[in-house]
């Protein structure tokens, strides 16, 4: 250790050396310097032999750096960019798995000195490139700062919320938005959020939705949606009553993710997510009918009819884990709606030939992104996941003269990719232990109203005995 301790010594000194001469203008033997403790923090034994007196010089440095950038004018030279670029590559490297000098870098003040370097560079617009580097350069170091240390989050939020990620969410520049992002993400805990419910600062949680609306692979704008916001049922609700139709359907889409996900989740969690469950039902039962618009040829891209389709995917999803499908199977008035909305749609494409007409041509079926496309066919599916084991809801499908509109939509439809066979999901699950939706598909069958190689399509037949028709599956015979 002796070795690694004379050598930092050194050019510790060398650094002090320059910093008390102050030689004004002549930046390049201080950035060497610096540059040299830069490549030292690379290697571990030389982190953990720093002392406060090496972050002092370096906080003197940004200090005057900070004067000069401040009182810089477009046609200045950019060697105190380049000057600062380095101090926080230095600090970058200086903080990497060593706790120790995130604390003494917090303590000198570096932290604080270093954002406000970094709402400088976020609010002006300077033409050198070594401008942006140094921006980069700070938040790359403000991350590793916060890394593990909840001290030093704290005092990167307080010095940098809410302005620096608001300025760093909005940038043009693609890595000063995931470098920032990375920070926000770090710093962020339950009682962080918590401020983001308050009106002055939800525009902080509105702006990482529309920044990823607009850099869907932001794997740090992601994270922060599904590791933190949905941590806080009352924080989604905000944001999505808050948003433009555009970016909900982004915000429904990241839930959409979490969700398909299906990694094993903590009581706290679980709990979390039924409540926005919850929501997305109510959402749905007040949107659903936007879905309508899609009947006229020019509304092929409504933007709330994007949304209803986004709530019925999200429920689809959720109702296809038992996690959440109990407290989905339960939601009041969520399953009336659904069928309602299939009536409604399954009409509309009788009525006259528009996106819910049944069709066995690739004119809208080949058509995937159209807003319509799975949309009679996941609303079957729903049906059928809310049947699932479900006394209560089979008997209200039967009430809702349901399964009639069911069988209706057994065909092929281009526009509706497995409908079929979610139509046949949905029978079995209607008549699972349940004798009166059973002998109601039996009694249309001997009627003529249940197509029987429908029903045979289905696993399914029809048979009398003592006088009663009794639906049987075939691979019982």
């Amino acid at each position: 250790m002796a070795a690694p301790m004379e050598h930092m010594a050194v050019v510790c000194s060398e650094l002090e050396r320059w910093v008390r001469e102050d030689l004004e203008g002549e930046e390049q033997p201080a950035a060497d310097g610096v540059r040299r403790i830069t490549e030292l923090f690379r290697r571990a034994e030389y982190r953990e032999v720093a002392d406060e007196k090496i972050f002092s010089l370096i906080l003197q440095i940004l200090s005057r750096a900070a004067q000069e950038i401040q009182t810089m004018i477009e046609s200045s030279e950019g060697h105190w960019f380049d000057l600062s670029a380095e101090c926080f590559r230095c600090l970058r490297n200086a903080c990497v798995q060593c706790p120790q000098n995130q604390n003494t870098i917090r303590n000198v003040g570096l932290i604080e000195k270093t954002t406000t370097l970094a709402k400088v560079f976020s609010t002006s617009i300077f033409s050198q490139e070594s401008y942006l580097v140094a921006f980069r350069c700070s938040l790359q170091f403000l991350g590793n700062a916060a890394g593990g240390n909840q001290d030093s989050q704290n005092n990167i939020w307080k010095h940098a919320f809410p302005h620096l990620f608001l300025n760093c969410l909005t940038h043009e520049d693609d890595k000063v938005s995931a470098y920032g992002s990375m920070v926000l993400y770090t710093c962020m805990d339950d009682d962080k959020m918590a401020e983001l419910l308050e009106p002055a600062n939800l525009n902080i949680a509105l702006r990482v939705i529309t920044a990823h609306g607009k850099r869907s692979d932001a794997e740090w704008l992601h994270l922060i949606v599904t590791d933190r916001f949905l941590r806080c049922p009352e924080l989604v609700k905000l944001i999505y009553a808050s948003q433009s139709h555009a970016d909900r359907i982004t915000l429904l889409e990241l839930i959409l993710s979490k969700v398909s996900e299906r990694s094993p989740l903590t009581e706290m969690e679980l709990t979390n997510l039924q409540q926005i469950a919850e929501f997305v039902s109510d959402c749905f039962q007040k949107q659903c009918k936007a879905v309508l618009k899609l009947t006229s040829p020019g509304d092929c891209g409504d933007e709330e009819a994007l949304v209803a389709t986004r709530l019925l995917d999200l429920l689809c999803e959720m109702t296809s884990d038992t996690d959440h499908l109990s407290c989905l199977q339960c939601c009041p008035g969520l399953l009336d709606t659904v069928v309602d909305t299939l009536r409604l749609t399954h009409l509309a494409g009788k009525q006259s030939k528009n996106v819910f007409t049944s069709t066995h041509s690739a004119s809208l079926g080949s058509d995937l992104t159209h807003a319509a496309v799975g949309f009679k066919a996941h609303l079957i599916r729903l049906i059928a996941n809310m049947c699932y084991k479900n006394k209560d809801n089979q008997d209200k499908i039967y009430q809702l003269d349901g399964i009639p509109l069911i069988l209706d939509n057994c065909s092929i439809d281009d526009n509706n990719p497995f409908l079929n066979q979610w139509a046949v999901y949905a029978i079995r699950n209607l008549t699972e232990h349940n004798e009166k939706n059973q002998e109601m598909i039996a009694g249309m069958e001997r009627q003529g109203l249940a197509d029987t190689s429908l029903l045979e399509g289905m696993g399914m037949r029809v048979e009398e005995r003592d006088g009663k028709l009794l639906l049987k599956s075939v691979k019982k015979k």
